[in-house]
């Protein structure tokens, strides 16, 4: 298959719990930024038709369906791993450490730091409903949950440690051999220390927020402001590439599609190459896997640089330098409103 321009998102199929890659002999349809707008600005009325029946409402955006069944004893393990400061070379850094489950999953510095103090390239994305993701890691370099933690493990300025020594550390400990063997037929290893991991990461999805409930056919679960706020970013052309039930995570898009957002940033980075750093294909210089929506009120600073440090300041960016458009300070507001509906429940609870 030809590559399409930059222009157009690349999107991959949207599944609850997708975590495989797709080739590049298989990528998928892409979506045509207006002919989305359009489809977008016209589901509105159609939305308001069927709510009056408290159905389902057929949207681009699809709710989170509740976590589907794990097993409980992998889980566990994977969250008491997911605390472990002993996955890191020095005994210094869990993933907690940079992916804060109480504060929407991520880490509200703008650069998370390494096992040695260094901080790293990147801003620290959320794990929270990292399982609907179709990659991992900002440039998409990890086909699944389990690739991720491995690459995690072993990044010399994360946790900078060897399979080996995690191993080592994890079998030396009594509770944890006992809770390995009760839970796979060959006890510690690297494959079932990145499965729990990957089994509790699974777990950590954020169904039933405002916008779900609205979705599933309550019109009073967000306000007629909020419900505006959907409209706009519909019309605007947001939902081109913010769709499917993670509210993005299911393409690859270029920073800076109408602009030159990195000329006008400055101080250039090897993280800003972003997908090239995987591909080395020059089309691929600047495009990011678009980032979920999900409780995205919760996590900033945004993008991979941090640069945007409010939610305000990530709209102004988007429309600037991916919609290409101007948009009113109220319209700007009613996204934002609509935004903040997508905030939903970590294990039955509210963030």
């Amino acid at each position: 298959m030809s590559r399409a321009p930059n222009t157009a998102p690349r999107l991959a199929e949207d599944g609850a719990y997708r975590n495989a890659a797709l080739s590049r002999a298989a990528r998928p349809r892409r979506l045509q930024l207006p002919l989305l707008g359009l489809l977008g600005a016209l589901a509105g009325p159609l939305a308001a038709s069927s709510q009056l029946a408290g159905a389902p409402l057929d949207e681009p955006i699809r709710p989170i369906p509740q976590v589907e069944a794990q097993d409980p004893a992998r889980a566990e393990l994977g969250r008491r791993l997911f605390q472990d400061v002993r996955l890191s070379a020095n005994n210094s850094r869990s993933c907690a450490s940079c992916h804060q489950l109480q504060s929407g999953g991520a880490d509200q510095q703008a650069f998370s730091l390494g096992f040695r103090g260094q901080p790293t390239g990147v801003n620290a994305p959320t794990v929270l409903n990292a399982a609907l993701n179709f990659r991992q890691f900002w440039n998409g370099r990890a086909n699944s949950l389990e690739a991720q933690i491995d690459a995690v493990v072993q990044n010399p300025v994360e946790m900078g440690s060897t399979w080996n020594e995690v191993i080592a550390k994890v079998a030396a400990d009594p509770h944890y051999r006992t809770a390995f063997a009760d839970a796979y037929p060959d006890g510690v290893t690297q494959a079932n220390i990145e499965n729990a991991i990957a089994t509790f990461e699974r777990t950590q999805l954020t169904p039933n927020s405002r916008f779900d409930q609205y979705l599933n056919g309550d019109p009073n679960a967000i306000s007629a402001d909020e419900q505006a706020g959907y409209v706009k970013f519909k019309q605007y052309g947001c939902i081109a590439c913010h769709q499917g039930v993670n509210v993005g995570g299911n393409m690859f898009q270029k920073f800076g599609v109408m602009g030159d957002y990195f000329a006008t940033r400055g101080n250039p980075t090897e993280a800003d190459l972003g997908r090239y750093l995987v591909t080395q294909e020059e089309d691929d210089k600047h495009v990011f896997k678009v980032p979920s929506l999900r409780n995205v009120a919760l996590t900033a600073p945004y993008f991979h640089d941090a640069t945007a440090k409010t939610l305000e300041d990530a709209v102004d960016v988007m429309f600037r330098y991916q919609l290409g458009r101007s948009a009113s300070q109220e319209d700007q507001h009613a996204i934002i409103q609509f935004l903040n509906t997508l905030t939903g429940e970590l294990e039955g609870k509210a963030q």
